[in-house]
């Protein structure tokens, strides 16, 4: 059996012991876990120093290392998460439905742990703590595979939730970190059926589709963001440079970002030199349409590649637009099905974007920014599932457990 197996085994042994913990038992370690990642912060932000350190010699763009980098705020917006985890109901046998039927049959239909679930993620060091209080919260053990640019924070961040496990009396294995980094070790994770339930990449675009095309273990997609604001002929002119400055530049690399504008007509000649005065002191670069340019002289031609593009970076597409229908059909060309926002004064516009657009989250007036499982009340997040089937957006506690029905008779039998 090879060190892979053996994880799989032994986190498909630890499941069993989750599954018969209570409420109380799970959010005692979340709290517990919480105050180990608190506690130690000089040892998370050494070893992730270590991680900045190597990627900025392997020259990793700026927006990449922004999602490496931890902080002590952020090492606290962790534990943090562990908490709000810890406070939130506990889904494990939720009574979802109950019926009886014709015969006398009374069936529930109950919420029960996944099993085990996978994730493969890059970067972003904070995922280690956010899927583990989610898992462990949902009853489920969890394999972590994350980034070789985010080795040793990973390490660092799971020894202190493994010794918060074992003080609580809780197998250690309800968490495991693969270490190997070499590219086949991935390849075999994907490939562990026989003991991981549930497979979740997290990252970029060719890691998605890779775990995608090439895993047998079911697989929920989480999505690349391609996001857009729509600044509409009815839009509150300030408004709207306010929610894309957020959206554009509080966080660059992360994919609730924006990443493309889409502009009524009617007002790209009062609105577009406001926005680009707000943009250039941010020092994002835009690339706009040629009606765009007409405004905006000293903007650079968008391309078709740029109306599809997930920049991470200090870049913004620009397309000028006749109509709301117009704005919905742009977008649904070229987003991802992360999260769109319209900018309106207008409720019958607003309702035909929110009807007319396939994304995950839709917004009025609002940035992007917001989809997130801590800003919509779900405690940390497993990430953005952009696929239609069980879960779709902000993946939260329920979206990591599955059900089974309880049927209960007095010896009925079938005809």
């Amino acid at each position: 059996m090879t060190d892979l197996e053996m994880m799989g085994k032994n986190a498909a042994e630890a499941k069993y012991n989750l599954q018969a913990l209570s409420a109380e038992e799970k959010n005692r370690l979340l709290i517990s876990a919480a105050k180990s990642l608190c506690e130690n912060t000089e040892e998370i932000l050494k070893a992730n120093g270590q991680d900045i350190e190597a990627a900025r010699e392997s020259g990793m763009h700026e927006g990449l290392l922004d999602r490496l980098r931890l902080t002590p705020a952020r090492i606290q917006a962790m534990a943090e998460g562990l908490r709000q985890i810890a406070a939130l109901p506990d889904p494990v046998g939720e009574v979802m439905e109950r019926f009886v039927r014709p015969n006398g049959l009374e069936i529930e239909k109950r919420r029960v742990p996944m099993g085990v679930i996978g994730i493969i993620y890059e970067s972003r060091p904070n995922v280690t703590a956010d899927a583990f209080g989610l898992c462990f919260k949902a009853g489920s053990a969890v394999i972590l595979k994350g980034g070789s640019d985010a080795l040793c924070s990973n390490k660092a961040i799971t020894g202190l939730l493994r010794e918060a496990l074992k003080a609580e009396g809780i197998p250690m294995d309800a968490l495991q970190l693969i270490t190997d980094t070499d590219r086949s070790v991935t390849a075999a994770f994907m490939k562990l059926n026989r003991y991981v339930d549930l497979l979740i990449p997290r990252g970029g675009a060719g890691l998605i589709r890779s775990v995608v095309e090439n895993s047998t273990i079911p697989v929920i997609e989480t999505g690349t963001g391609n996001c857009h604001v729509y600044v509409d002929k009815d839009a509150d002119l300030t408004m709207a440079v306010n929610i894309i400055i957020n959206a554009k530049t509080q966080r660059i690399g992360v994919c609730n970002a924006c990443e493309s504008l889409v502009i009524h007509e009617s007002v790209r000649e009062s609105f577009l030199p406001m926005l680009a005065e707000a943009l250039r002191a941010h020092h994002v670069e835009m690339r706009g349409d040629e009606r765009v340019r007409e405004v905006l002289t000293d903007v650079s031609a968008a391309t078709e590649e740029d109306y599809g593009q997930e920049y991470l970076d200090y870049i913004i597409s620009m397309k000028t637009v006749g109509s709301v229908e117009e704005a919905i059909s742009h977008i649904n060309r070229y987003n991802t099905g992360h999260s769109e926002t319209i900018v309106t004064e207008n409720a019958q516009a607003a309702e035909k974007f929110i009807q007319g657009v396939d994304a995950a989250c839709v917004y009025v007036n609002a940035s992007t920014r917001f989809t997130d499982g801590f800003e919509f009340g779900f405690g940390a997040e497993i990430g953005i599932s952009t696929q239609k089937l069980h879960a779709r957006g902000p993946m939260g506690l329920r979206e990591l457990t599955s059900y089974k029905y309880a049927v209960r008779g007095n010896g009925q039998i079938r005809e």
